[in-house]
């Protein structure tokens, strides 16, 4: 086995220079396939899916040193669009003063990029397996992505037991915030139908409107939780409203609402779909439902107080430990192994020049070589 011995820096730089927009594919993985292969991993590439969601490319990855435990590391080579009014550009990665900029430098080609740095400090002889789980879709619908990777272990007899994911969970300072948990995420789409008719013979017609504000206030009237120790209260949030009415003087046939609710562990996805549900049948409302992700919590203990000395040990900085923010793709990969989120400053990401501290990236290798062979040691 050999490894190049790259700094950190020239690996995210490689990484920044492929334009990954969600869905992603090709160049990108070619490159990350390239730092692998020189440090013993054995890399499946694979494509999946058709338009709209896809095609989508993952990566898997695994390199095997004797018997022990197996470590994974997690994350996505797509980005989201770079939009207009970047100072370079944002696929040419540029170092300007102690920054690296480019889009995905944080979010999360930069981590990436600091766990392949971070195998070349790690003992030859350590024992056990250590995988990289990495996906194209993880900003898009994430249909193809991660849940795609996880058959791929399966077929595979992959199985690890410890996930990080390298997710930019630093808030102020590299490691101030760890997730060991996210909120549920579910989408419903409220219809009520009416009849059409003209607004000077209402007896005729049906309107639909008065139900669906009644639906709402009803909904927005209810309290789901009051949080729990290590989740905050679930929320509804209307998020659209439609009726398409472009006349004055028709009493529309239908009208719709859109609401999106975030929920801790206190719930699941399908318990809150037919609990509005029966708010919505009280005013004759159907209601079609997408939930993008349950709840899930990898409780204190030794894998989180692992991450936060090898923290500790690098930076000096003392962790908290969270459950805030959306969604991730840790949701999918809590079902098989327990899972914790850690990685670089969150400040920029989705951002125009979105950039990561040098030094940050160097640190975070370091972190990074501690927790993998603290974790097989």
């Amino acid at each position: 086995m050999t490894s190049s011995n790259e700094d950190v820096v020239a690996l995210a730089q490689r990484l920044l220079a492929c334009p990954s927009v969600t869905p992603a594919t090709g160049e990108v993985f070619a490159a990350l396939e390239a730092m692998l292969v020189p440090r013993g991993f054995t890399v499946d590439r694979f494509v999946v899916g058709e338009a709209p969601d896809g095609p989508v490319e993952n990566l898997l990855a695994w390199r095997t040193t004797g018997a022990g435990p197996h470590f994974a590391f997690a994350g996505h080579l797509d980005v989201v669009p770079p939009g207009a009014g970047w100072t370079s550009d944002p696929f040419a990665p540029e170092i300007r003063g102690d920054l690296l900029y480019g889009r995905g430098a944080v979010d999360m080609k930069g981590s990436i990029a600091a766990f392949v740095a971070a195998l070349d400090a790690l003992p030859e002889d350590l024992p056990g397996t250590i995988s990289l789980i990495i996906t194209g879709d993880e900003e898009g619908p994430a249909v193809y992505g991660t849940l795609a990777l996880m058959d791929r272990m399966k077929a595979r007899d992959l199985r690890p037991d410890l996930c990080l994911v390298g997710e930019p969970t630093s808030s102020a300072r590299l490691g101030d915030v760890v997730k060991i948990g996210r909120r549920g995420s579910v989408n419903m789409w409220i219809r009520v139908a009416g009849a059409q008719g003209h607004v000077a013979y209402p007896h005729l017609a049906d309107n639909p409107i008065p139900k669906l504000v009644r639906i709402l206030t009803a909904i927005e009237a209810e309290v789901l939780d009051a949080g729990t120790d290590w989740f905050q209260p679930s929320n509804i949030e209307i998020t659209d409203l439609e009726v398409g009415n472009v006349a004055h003087n028709v009493i529309p046939g239908a009208a719709t609402a859109r609401i999106s609710i975030r929920f801790n562990d206190q719930h699941t996805g399908a318990s809150l779909i037919e609990r509005i549900k029966a708010i919505a049948a009280t005013e004759g409302g159907t209601v079609e439902a997408r939930i993008s992700g349950e709840s899930f919590l990898t409780a204190p203990g030794a894998f989180s107080d692992l991450v936060s000395g090898a923290i500790r040990d690098v930076t000096g900085v003392e962790t908290e430990l969270s459950t805030t923010g959306g969604t991730s793709d840790a949701r999918f990969l809590s079902r098989i192994c327990p899972v914790v989120e850690f990685g670089l400053n969150n400040a920029t990401m989705h951002k125009l020049d979105e950039a990561v501290a040098v030094q940050d990236l160097r640190d975070l290798a370091r972190i990074y070589t501690l927790l993998v062979e603290r974790a097989l040691g």
